[in-house]
């Protein structure tokens, strides 16, 4: 074939083989692809036959941007919340709730009885008084956007005291330091890694706020002494300053009932004393990326009232699917089965042991020469929720007698139509069933693989 009978790329674009990598990528994306390997074959002045067949562009193309876009995965790397994967999975029961508030108009910031301009929180901020007896609440982007309005607010150009065992750091090297600077204030260093008392907060004579924030990545252990929130909040009120609370994970539901450890619940940090509390909505509490801020009704008018806050505020989206989110808190009962965090952290062993079988039987005839064992486990909740706290969990190990081997099937697994994504442990490829929210549609895609 010469160069100058490659088919056009208009009508390979419109050709039904190209057609899902279209809606996948985008109509620009394939295009340039499509330019870019369509010149390297005139450059070589040797044009293949295949050249000529939009099933065969359609496969090299496939291969090509097999890695570009957002694409739906299956998480089986044993992380529940996993940052990478998009932290909280969120049921499409909740999505079609929602589904008529966001693809349409509605009344986001409209008050249909008064006919004028509403209170674009308004409905979730109810709910969240509702459930943790806050005066008032306020919802941003995410919970480092909630610290940093609050900081920017209250302490800007101000002194702000914070133990030195809580400046934390999470994924992506983001620091507590760094978003203190960015806010204004001015970080005082208190106590030491390990121990802090309530007199090293007291020495700080020129504090505008006290911050305290709990260190949900991590856990210190050993000859250690935090100062507790009531503590602070004597504190804060003799010296007539507001107290933070930082809870990181955030939770509206005592995790104790799953048998889990305990993790500060924003309603009890209130309790103490605190006048503000910031949490994430896309942990523990299983919805929407968000950053969530209650407390005082003053100090909350004060946040909304920053011009930071309008940069911070949440889409119409995030705010309808954290309405769904909280009505189900609203309803203890519905939430094991409703919200797929608290599914996959309550599916029982029993459970885990007939997937893995079934994952076993799929895999088996697809990987010869390859050892295939069903597994105990470790897994974990992930995005720095209960650090210390590993779920028994099962897992499908695949392993070989070629140590280059396992990289090699986890890249495989990988470039599937709907990634397949686990964990290389000691030269072996861990498929872990706990974190996989379809197990079901996971064991499809196994399946799709090729036998080498």
């Amino acid at each position: 074939m010469q160069p100058r009978h490659l088919p056009a790329i208009d009508k390979l674009l419109k050709a039904p083989a190209l057609a899902p990598l279209v809606a996948q990528q985008g109509a620009g994306m394939v295009k340039e692809a499509l330019r870019t390997l369509q010149g390297q074959l005139r450059r070589s002045g040797q044009v293949p036959a295949w050249a000529g067949q939009a099933e065969e562009y359609a496969l090299r193309l496939g291969r090509l941007l097999a890695g570009c876009g957002y694409r739906p995965v299956h998480n089986m790397t044993g992380t529940i919340i996993h940052t990478n994967l998009g932290r909280a999975p969120l049921s499409p029961t909740l999505w079609k709730a929602a589904q008529p508030l966001i693809s349409g108009s509605m009344n986001l910031e409209y008050d249909l009885t008064g006919g004028g301009r509403g209170d674009r929180d308004g409905p979730v901020a109810q709910q969240l008084v509702r459930l943790t007896g806050a005066e008032d609440a306020l919802i941003v982007n995410n919970n480092a956007g909630a610290l940093l309005l609050a900081l920017n607010t209250l302490a800007d150009g101000r002194t702000v005291p914070v133990s030195r065992g809580e400046l934390i750091e999470i994924g992506g090297s983001f620091r507590l330091p760094d978003l203190m600077r960015r806010s204004g204030c001015r970080l005082h260093e208190v106590g030491t890694t390990n121990r802090t008392h309530l007199n090293d907060f007291a020495a700080v004579a020129d504090a505008a706020l006290l911050l305290k924030v709990h260190p949900s990545n991590y856990a210190v252990t050993g000859f250690t002494s935090e100062v507790e929130t009531a503590e602070l909040a004597q504190l804060a009120q003799r010296r007539g300053l507001p107290l933070c609370v930082d809870i990181g994970s955030g939770a509206l539901l005592d995790l104790a009932r799953f048998g889990l450890p305990e993790e500060p619940l924003p309603g009890r940090v209130l309790a103490q004393g605190a006048d503000l509390v910031t949490f994430s909505g896309d942990k523990l509490m299983g919805g929407p990326q968000a950053g969530l801020i209650v407390g005082r009704a003053d100090l909350i008018a004060q946040l909304k009232a920053n011009p930071l806050q309008r940069a911070l505020r949440p889409d119409k989206i995030t705010l309808v699917l954290l309405n769904e989110v909280l009505k189900l808190y609203e309803e203890p009962d519905r939430l094991v089965k409703a919200l797929p965090v608290l599914r996959l952290l309550m599916t029982s062993l029993k459970t885990l042991d007939r997937r893995a079988a079934a994952l076993r039987q799929a895999l088996c005839v697809k990987l010869q020469g390859w050892r295939l064992d069903a597994k105990p486990s470790a897994a974990q909740v992930g995005s720095g929720a209960l650090p210390a706290q590993r779920l028994e969990s099962r897992a499908l190990v695949l392993s070989h007698d070629d140590a280059k081997a396992a990289p090699h099937l986890e890249q495989r697994l990988r470039r599937l139509d709907q990634p397949v994504i686990g964990r290389i442990r000691r030269d072996a490829l861990w498929l872990d069933l706990r974190s996989v929210v379809d197990f079901d549609g996971a064991l499809a895609s196994c399946q799709e693989l090729a036998p080498e």
